[in-house]
């Protein structure tokens, strides 16, 4: 059974440890100095496009790149060398992030303003940094089982402790794993951001659910998902609890959306059976990834939890892995058509890729 402990850092900021088995002492203090983390957090609308954006300019100065011997995920083994996380040792940590792309002390800097057509506020939000292991040369397609049902409890945690700020709409879980995707430190971890808004994405997806259930009294991906088992074609791989599944309108040359075969909204409404399930269907979907090419495969991988205050009952919940790599050496670049007017092309069919990632010859 996972256990939790809670520490504050030099700063004030939360570090939360996560591990495996109870009695581990995790209470090494933080003996850094260090300044008052800096925000400059703010959130903008686009009454064109309806979209927020959010602006943060102090994340110019986080940190790039540095060398494994100085990474700041690792534990804190050389008192010469205090890291963020001031144990030795660990299983999961998620600590408040030190250059945070919203924060709920935003509020303080930032007024909300309504003035046609500038409208602003503050990004009175939340980031958090999630170590998924203290070994930093590995990666979480190389955890166990075990381990990585902690990482998702760690992540039930800490959504259902974000879902109680008030000022937070949505919260989004995710990795970004490898250079060519933009990750700047090599530590295997993951990210927690606690909107104030709904994303436009998630916001979409919600709002025709919403409208599919009015129609036809029915989820509209328990309808998509049976049907997609009924054709076979584009299935990974399924499970007792979960279907991992290309989708048919797939954008990414290979993507993957694993998908909780009962229909909840988040993961905390998870139980015991489907959480141990999903450790194992999510190891063996993003090893499937890491077999497509000669070199382990650069992925974004994300949860698509209900907004917090509205729309949960039609949402259903699931994850979304995919790879920006299109072929051995070749990335899938997001060009005129992605970036300037939000229209996929993709390279590789959702059938081909489906295929690949079962491990059959095509």
């Amino acid at each position: 059974m996972t256990t939790r402990q809670h520490f504050t850092l030099a700063d004030g900021r939360d570090i939360f440890y996560f591990d495996l088995k109870p009695g581990q002492d995790r209470s090494a203090p933080d003996t850094r100095e260090l300044p008052e983390t800096a925000t400059s957090s703010q959130i903008r609308w686009d009454p064109l496009f309806s979209e927020w954006a959010v602006v943060a300019g102090h994340r110019q100065s986080r940190t790039y790149k540095p060398p494994a011997e100085l990474c700041p995920l690792d534990p804190t083994r050389d008192a010469n060398n205090p890291t963020e996380i001031p144990a030795p040792d660990y299983d999961v940590v998620v600590f408040e992030n030190r250059f945070p792309s919203l924060t709920t002390d935003a509020a303080a800097s930032f007024p909300d303003i309504h003035e046609f057509p500038f409208r602003s506020g503050p990004g009175a939000g939340r980031c958090e940094v999630v170590c998924f292991t203290s070994d930093h040369d590995t990666s979480f397609a190389q955890l166990d089982s075990a381990h990585a049902r902690t990482v998702f409890d760690a992540l039930a945690d800490r959504t259902a402790e974000l879902s109680t700020i008030e000022s937070i709409a949505y919260v989004f879980c995710f990795e970004n794993r490898g250079e060519e995707i933009g990750v700047t430190l090599s530590h295997p971890h993951g990210q927690i951001y606690g909107y104030p808004f709904v994303p436009p994405r998630m916001r979409n997806a919600a709002e025709t659910a919403a409208a599919y259930e009015r129609d036809h009294g029915a989820c509209l991906r328990c309808e998509l998902l049976q049907r997609e088992i009924d054709v076979a074609e584009r299935i990974v791989v399924r499970t007792e609890h979960w279907t991992a599944l290309v989708p048919f309108a797939a954008r990414w040359p290979y993507e993957v959306r694993i998908i909780a075969n009962r229909h909840v909204p988040d993961l905390p409404a998870l139980n015991d059976a489907e959480r141990d399930d999903l450790a194992e269907i999510y190891l063996d979907v993003l090893r499937r990834f890491d077999g497509l090419f000669d070199t382990p495969a650069p992925y974004i991988a994300g949860w698509h939890q209900a907004p917090i205050r509205e729309f949960r009952d039609s949402w259903h919940l699931g994850a979304e892995i995919f790879t920006i790599r299109r072929a051995p050496g070749k990335l899938k670049y997001l060009a005129g058509s992605e970036s300037g007017a939000a229209v996929w092309i993709n390279d590789v069919s959702p059938e081909i890729a489906a295929a690949r990632l079962r491990g059959e010859p095509v």
